[in-house]
């Protein structure tokens, strides 16, 4: 079956949205997961610059139809306002499918999740603020909203009540709030449902048909491996699985059904927001990766930390979500360092280890292991094909591919869409 899915090996902001894009003029549907407006992709295409937040990347390429699958929470005026944009910039987004089992974020979810986050103070965990978590947790209680309950006013009105009942208590017992009115926010989200309208199908039921009839599904993941709610570094995760599993669930396919799985790895290591980071800078050496890289949150806004490449965390990613290929982006901001340092293990209270420790407590006092490889000085962004970097590059590239466990069949040398070596066709 030719379905992939795409996914981020660190903690996100690896570049799936160029590699997605890469491959959306070879495939049939890009298919989000999992995750709301709080991943965001940057895509360069010629000089014009998009930034996605709730969007599959697919919707750059033509021919190619966008889903925003089951698995994903939407915030309906977040999703009208980024295809206003885009059709403002003259891209055709006719094409997009929401499924109506997708779980919509209430003004009352991302209300809470801002005063939950203020609330925990030093124990906060780095939430974007967009009510992500909430929605998630309301779906889990199983008072969620979903897409479809737009379309039945007298549904929506029960659902609403049911949710406000309890959250309403908190916020005006536990957070000092004002209480949010019923008929306020079922008034607001039926605003939307005519403009929904074109959108919404049974994704579930248009992803399998498109696969048994041999089309090319591509399944693309918002965040990364070490952010999924059961295989990241909990507490500090998001509230949903962007790992390979979750591409089942959130899209509705079978296991059986998945060809490849692709894991997105830049050269060194990013994070977003609050927890563990074993091989994070706070020298010189952090704030050239930060400048070099570019390293802001698409969605966030926020410098991203940085640090040097982790193979512990890359072994894990390829464990965890049986991965085939990597995809390797940002290559070309390493160029210049005279020898740049790997993580290829940590030490934890004296003991050497290799692989990731399953104890947060292990995890939180754990120090990286480096090993010291050669830099180069040469630019690479020109380079089209392998033998075209530095040895010392190409050295670089093939140390990272025998320390994480799966081959390496793109690599990323510039933001560019055709900035990019490609080693072995993931088609």
């Amino acid at each position: 079956m030719p379905a992939l899915v795409l996914l981020g090996a660190q903690w996100g902001d690896e570049g799936k949205g160029k590699a997605t894009d890469l491959l959306g003029g070879s495939v049939d549907y890009v298919v989000r997961y999992q995750g709301g407006n709080n991943a965001g992709h940057t895509v360069v295409v010629g000089d014009q610059k998009y930034a996605l937040h709730l969007l599959p990347s697919g919707i750059l390429s033509p021919g190619c139809t966008p889903v925003i699958g089951n698995g994903v929470v939407v915030d309906p005026s977040v999703l009208l306002s980024e295809l206003s944009g885009l059709n403002e910039r003259g891209v055709d987004t006719s094409k997009l499918l929401l499924s109506g089992n997708a779980h919509i974020i209430t003004p009352y979810n991302v209300t809470v999740d801002k005063v939950t986050e203020r609330f925990l103070g030093k124990r906060k965990i780095g939430t974007t603020g967009r009510g992500i978590g909430p929605t998630y947790a309301d779906k889990i209680n199983r008072v969620g909203i979903r897409v479809q309950d737009l379309y039945d006013e007298s549904i929506l009105m029960q659902k609403v009540e049911a949710a406000l009942d309890v959250k309403n208590q908190i916020l005006t017992k536990l957070y000092n709030r004002r209480a949010i009115a019923v008929d306020q926010v079922v008034e607001e989200l039926l605003g939307y449902a005519d403009k929904l309208a074109p959108y919404v199908a049974d994704t579930v039921l248009v992803i399998n048909q498109a696969l048994e009839e041999d089309k090319v599904v591509l399944f693309e993941g918002g965040q990364g491996t070490l952010l999924d709610i059961d295989h990241g570094t909990y507490p500090f995760v998001t509230s949903s699985n962007p790992t390979a599993g979750g591409a089942c669930t959130g899209a509705g396919v079978g296991p059986t059904k998945i060809s490849r799985v692709i894991g997105i790895l830049k050269a060194y290591t990013t994070r977003v927001g609050a927890g563990p980071f074993p091989t994070e800078l706070f020298d010189e050496d952090g704030e050239a990766l930060r400048r070099i890289g570019g390293e802001r949150g698409v969605t966030t806004g926020r410098d991203r930390r940085c640090g040097w490449f982790d193979a512990v965390i890359a072994r894990y990613a390829t464990r965890v979500n049986g991965l085939t290929d990597f995809f390797l982006t940002k290559l070309d901001v390493l160029t210049g360092w005279e020898q740049i340092p790997v993580c290829v293990a940590y030490e934890i209270d004296g003991r050497r280890v290799e692989e990731l420790p399953y104890s947060q407590t292990d995890f939180h006092h754990a120090k990286p292991v480096y090993e010291m490889l050669p830099g180069w000085s040469e630019d690479i962004s020109k380079a089209k094909s392998f033998s075209d970097l530095p040895k010392n590059a190409q050295d670089y590239v093939k140390a990272l591919e025998e320390m994480s466990g799966a081959p390496i069949s793109a690599i990323g040398v510039g933001p560019g869409r055709d900035e990019t070596i490609e080693i072995n066709s993931f088609l």
